[in-house]
């Protein structure tokens, strides 16, 4: 089934999160100094039309404030194209004297130029200009150093007026020293503000990077819960669900669509009733619901609603809707059940072994006075159910026990070809299933460590699992034995079944948990653990194999065993010494 790919991990946000921020910072302050270019060519352009049409209408007569005028235009121009953007600092540097040295002298320049003319231009108001680039780019210190300078200029070009005529000096240099305080005060204000301002956009900016990363953990959490989780509106249209939720609904609309309808299907109407009646009342409900649908069986689900906030002037609400499969409780339920009955089956088989000891112990000794032939008949079925009835006890307590894989316990080694084919062979005739088993032989010198009877009970609990859900067909189920590696062999026992559910998938090994209401839900967990008892592993998964010509996707459960590298201790069982040949049955 086609699923969403979870998300990549956000829970980390100091290495690419921060280099987010990082660039966020310098992007502002590329737009501030483009800004700044911006403004100086322009200013550049209009002081060379400025100097142009008052020489040509013969207000000034000199060219040189032309001159001026048109190298700092070309100035301005090299400045942009080969200084690289960066804030000024806290000094004055090249940069500085690139940008506001090269707006000082040209503006200086030009005021001193009208001493004892006739022209009244007044350059002083585009100071302003480097100031506010100091003030932004670089930092306080710069920028009152910048507005100290700008007022000793002005201060000399008073000094200078004075000397050239000989007036009143008072209204000069008055007039500088205001307008050195207007350039200070512009100075602070201006750092002021701008730094105000970035740290202000760079909290904003954290702010949205924490926003971003909650959300996202947030969505990553629902993702990944086992429970389904949905966003529904009053309309019954499902704005969001995880994967666990569309696994639930069972349609491939849901699994695939982005946005569905609940009124689509016909078995999703007690959600819809559900979700309408929540929306209605104002307040969650909380209720267990049939979901029916075509290609799958009821599930039973305990669905609970809780209203979220209201979306925008629409006042249109929202509700969430929570599903846990019944399954997944159940399965719950009876893993402590299992756990109390395992307790309760231990317990038991200790108690009952005293009593089968003396059971056995007498029929014994009963045996050793009798000679009628009809009492021994009747002894030695005693003595038979009694060596079971042990042998019982004695895997309820190793299964409880979960014992390990001992390799200094003496275990016989198997025939692992041999005894499979003959295991596989007698199950297809006691079930009649001929037709439909075939055995695909493997090497027949590989040895493993199991107890046969154990194995017996792997393989024809498989086998019938398989049987159960084929039809009577060749090639409907198919044995693989095959050396995977040099230390591992494994068995393959093949059918042509349908997919498992995705409910049933998920607790297949699990106790008591059978999607048959006749099976007890105990034989793929026993063989489990009967083979991870001899140190070998059962999975289970979709493949393909040949199936009547053409190839089949089923259902595979797959036994690897430890291989041994010799075959002694050979079991005392009867075996097959003819060659194994592809049999189809």
């Amino acid at each position: 089934m086609e699923q969403t790919a979870p998300a990549p991990s956000w829970l980390d946000p100091s290495t690419a999160d921060a280099a987010s921020v990082l660039t966020e910072d310098t992007q502002e302050m590329l737009r501030q100094w483009r800004g700044f270019m911006t403004a100086r060519l322009v200013l550049g352009f209009v002081l060379v039309l400025l100097q142009t049409a008052l020489y040509a209408t013969g207000t000034i007569h000199n060219n040189a404030q032309i001159a001026i005028s048109a190298a700092y235009l070309v100035g301005t121009l090299a400045s942009q194209l080969w200084i690289r953007p960066r804030p000024l600092g806290q000094s004055f540097n090249r940069v500085w004297g690139a940008l506001v040295g090269l707006d000082l002298l040209t503006f200086s320049a030009l005021q001193m130029l009208q001493i004892g003319t006739t022209s009244t231009i007044n350059y002083t108001p585009l100071f302003a200009l480097p100031i506010l680039v100091a003030s932004v780019l670089g930092s306080l210190r710069l920028a009152l150093g910048t507005a100290a300078g700008i007022t000793v200029l002005m201060l000399v070009e008073a000094l200078l007026s004075y000397l050239k005529g000989p007036t009143d000096a008072t209204p000069y240099f008055a007039q500088s020293a205001l307008s050195g305080v207007g350039y200070f005060a512009i100075a602070w204000l201006s750092n002021q503000l701008s730094t105000r301002l970035a740290n202000e956009g760079k909290r904003a900016r954290q702010s949205q990077l924490a926003a971003t990363i909650q959300r996202q953990v947030n969505e990553l959490v629902i993702e990944a819960l086992p429970d389904g989780v949905m966003v529904v509106d009053e309309r019954g249209c499902v704005r969001a669900a995880n994967p666990a939720a569309r696994q639930l609904l069972g349609s491939q609309q849901a699994l695939r669509a982005a946005v569905f309808d609940l009124n689509d299907e016909v078995g999703w109407r007690p959600l819809l009733n559900l979700t309408r009646l929540s929306v209605g009342t104002g307040h969650g409900q909380e209720e267990d619901v049939t979901i029916r649908h075509g290609n799958h069986g009821p599930r039973r689900v305990h669905a609970r609603t809780r209203l979220a906030v209201q979306q925008g002037d629409s006042g249109e609400s929202l509700c969430v809707l929570f599903l846990q499969d019944q399954r997944e409780l159940e399965a719950r339920v009876r893993t402590e059940r299992m756990a109390s009955m395992g307790r309760l089956s231990t317990a038991v088989a200790h108690e009952i072994r005293n009593p089968l000891s003396a059971i056995t112990q007498a029929n014994a000794l009963l045996d050793e006075d009798i000679s009628d032939p009809r009492m021994k008949k009747l002894t030695a079925m005693v003595g038979q159910n009694a060596k079971r009835l042990e042998k019982i006890v004695n895997d309820i307590l190793n299964i409880s026990r979960v014992q390990p894989y001992d390799p200094s316990h003496l275990m016989p080694t198997l025939p692992l070809d041999a005894l499979t084919h003959r295991i596989c062979s007698d199950w297809a005739t006691q079930t009649a299933s001929q037709q439909r088993l075939t055995l695909h032989p493997g090497d027949q010198a590989t040895g493993v460590r199991f107890d046969t009877e154990h194995l017996r009970r792997v393989l024809v609990n498989l086998l019938d699992n398989a049987r159960r859900h084929t039809e009577d067909q060749p090639d409907a189920i198919q044995v693989y034995a095959s050396v995977s590696d040099a230390q591992h062999a494994t068995v393959s026992i093949w059918s042509d079944s349908a997919p498992m559910d995705q409910s049933v998938e998920r607790h297949l090994f699990e106790p008591f948990f059978s999607s048959d209401s006749r099976s007890s839900g105990l034989g793929l967990y026993i063989c489990r653990e009967l083979c991870e008892r001899h140190d070998a592993s059962l999975i289970y998964q979709r493949s393909v194999r040949d199936a009547r010509g053409q190839p089949t996707e089923g259902n595979e459960f797959v036994i690897t065993f430890r291989r041994v590298e010799s075959q002694d201790n050979a079991p005392s069982v009867e075996m097959t010494t003819t060659p194994w040949q592809p049999t189809l049955y």
